[in-house]
Parts: structure tokens; C-alpha cells; sequence
């Protein structure tokens, strides 16, 4: 199915990265986001759904510290942190820091903080 195509939808994501073949391999192996070559010869990604998509981007500092917080919808957020630990990520946030809701933040291999979310079940 294609995305869904509406006013206001997030639609684009860019993160910063300094090796990008490694935030390549992060984001596969945490999230089984699926990537391809642009047009311009760049590294894109969708996401899980397919409803998202973007790239990384280089020459541009990460986003360490939480201001706009990007949350990723799980299955688990338990495995993913275990993904994440695994993959050269850590945890910044562990799980219950926003009870009751199931959350936790984590850094990528370059320090972008982003959160996880898990549907209560």
C-alpha cells in the first residue's frame, strides 16, 4: 500500500550523522527500516510502515539533547533497548520514566536522542 497523503501528516525525517554506513546499520538492525538509493545517489530510509520516510544527513551537529522528542511505535521496548545496547546505541531514558506510559529515550551511534513507544497491551 502506498503512504497515506494528507495535510499535516509527518511525512520526512533527517538525522544527523557522521558515518553514515553505520547509522545504516543501526536503524536496520534496531528497527528493520528498509533502505534505498535516492535519485542524487543518497542513502534513504522508510520506516516500518512505510508511512515515513527520510535520510542521513551529514554536516550537521545530532540532536543530544531532548527537545523535539521523535518517538518510534515497538513491539517491545524491553527488546528494542536490548537491540539498541547491542547495535552501538544506549539508553538514555530507561522504561517507567513517563508511567504509565511504556517509553523509554535512547542515542544512536551518534548521540541522537530519540524515544521509544510501546502500545499498552
Amino acid at each position: 500500500m502506498p503512504p497515506t497523503l494528507a495535510n499535516g501528516k509527518i511525512c520526512y525525517l533527517e538525522i544527523p550523522a557522521t558515518d553514515i554506513p553505520r547509522s545504516i546499520r543501526f536503524y536496520e538492525s534496531v528497527f528493520g527500516w528498509k533502505t534505498r538509493t535516492r535519485g542524487d545517489g543518497k542513502t534513504a530510509f522508510d520506516d516500518g510502515v512505510g508511512e515515513v520516510s527520510g535520510a542521513w544527513v551529514s554536516g550537521r551537529p545530532p540532536s543530544t539533547t531532548p527537545g523535539l522528542m521523535l518517538y518510534v511505535m515497538v513491539d517491545s521496548v524491553a527488546e528494542t533497548l536490548e537491540k539498541v545496547a547491542a547495535s552501538g546505541g544506549r539508553v538514555v531514558q530507561p522504561i517507567g520514566g513517563d508511567a504509565p506510559e511504556i517509553t523509554a529515550r535512547f542515542a544512536d551511534p551518534d548521540g541522537n536522542v530519540l524515544g521509544l513507544y510501546q502500545e499498552p497491551g
